[in-house]
């Protein structure tokens, strides 16, 4: 069965990664991959009924009992997966910290380009504990059947409105312009869809003009800097540093809360996510990760030029001056328990509205949340 789910998440999810970031607010933090899973109809079943994913597992990874690592005096070895971004930010200075044999675990860390290359390595039970985009953990979960729990939230809102036109101050100002983003039926396309609909507006009143990526958004804002586009961060910062003209005009996620108004839904860019079967197993590890993981996330926040250095040396961005630049608007965060689940059970509510199959063809159930 475990094969079957696998093959069929390769086949038929298409992610769309695009960065985000993190930032710490009580339990908060940025970073950041924004990703939307294509709406194809039904691409997988879950495990056996009464087995998450990797129940089956303990023969291949060692840990289900919560060994520890052969000649290893910390804790239990748990593998950590996370996406080239804003989201693997808010683990720099865990990521140290194991290299370094100062972390509680045993961490082992992989970074890769795309959520589908993480999707199947969890689905194997070759990874425990993942960091992916929020729509990506829903549909997981509904493939599963309850294969995987949320931990925190890792990254809020990436997403930037962009434009040399000043006159540009509020969603009314769109009316009869074009917005340049990335792919239909992405994360960014059901955001901004969700904020105009909520400010009074539709397709008919705003133009959205889709790119295949953020680079080609960037790409006609440099062209044309009067154009508006919406980007998500480091894009945006890389795009203002390379054209005076260029600079915020509206901050999505302050969009978003201003509707939802106190109490209400986040715009929740990366979550972290870890096998059912591994928590089950590993209870007291993993929550062990979640106060390390917290740590990190405000290191982030609150040394950004140290962190920066880690991120260029991790080949996150290319250089620290601009990753220093760049991360105060990632959203770098840190958020878990009911807070975690008010503001993700919001966000997974709206975009089901929109599409159904953008977070898995339903709505997780309360065993999706974990809370200590």
């Amino acid at each position: 069965m475990k094969r079957k789910i696998l093959a069929m998440i390769m086949s038929t999810a298409l992610v769309m990664t695009v960065f985000t970031g993190c930032g710490v607010h009580g339990n908060t933090a940025f970073d950041g991959q924004h990703s939307a899973v294509s709406g194809q109809e039904d691409t997988g079943e879950g495990d056996v009924p009464g087995q998450g994913v990797g129940a089956n597992d303990g023969e291949a990874d060692g840990t289900e009992s919560g060994a520890m690592a052969d000649g290893d005096s910390r804790g239990v070895k748990i593998r950590v997966g996370s996406l080239k971004g804003p989201t693997s930010m808010g683990l720099l200075r865990l990521m140290d910290q194991a290299e370094k044999q100062e972390s509680f675990n045993d961490y082992e860390f992989t970074m890769t380009a795309s959520a589908d290359e993480l999707l199947p390595a969890v689905v194997a039970g070759d990874l425990d504990i993942v960091l992916v985009p929020a729509n990506v953990a829903s549909v997981l979960y509904m493939k599963t059947e309850g294969g995987v729990s949320v931990i925190d939230i890792n990254t809020l809102g990436v997403l930037y409105m962009v434009s040399g036109d000043e006159d540009i101050a509020d969603m009314g100002d769109l009316k009869g312009r074009t917005v340049y983003l990335t792919g239909k039926g992405t994360t960014p396309d059901y955001v901004l869809q969700y904020l105009l609909r909520e400010n009074g507006l539709t397709t008919a009143d705003v133009k959205l003009e889709y790119k295949s990526e953020a680079a080609e958004v960037a790409a006609v804002l440099a062209q044309t800097p009067e154009a508006v586009g919406v980007l998500p961060q480091p894009f945006v910062t890389a795009a203002c540093a390379q054209n005076e003209e260029l600079s915020v005009v509206m901050d999505l996620t302050r969009e978003w809360e201003a509707v939802q108004g106190e109490g209400g839904s986040r715009l929740v860019t990366g979550v972290t996510l870890v096998r059912s079967s591994f928590l089950e197993g590993n209870r007291e590890a993993v929550e062990k990760f979640m106060e390390e993981h917290c740590a990190s996330a405000a290191f982030a926040n609150e040394h950004v030029e140290e962190a920066a250095e880690l991120a260029a040396a991790a080949g996150i961005i290319d250089k620290a001056e601009v990753a220093a630049r760049a991360m105060p608007r990632c959203n770098i965060t840190y958020i878990d328990g009911d807070e975690m689940k008010t503001a993700l059970s919001g966000y997974l509510a709206v975009l089901f509205e929109q599409d159904a199959a953008s977070v898995g063809g339903g709505l997780p159930g309360d065993d999706f949340y974990f809370i200590r």
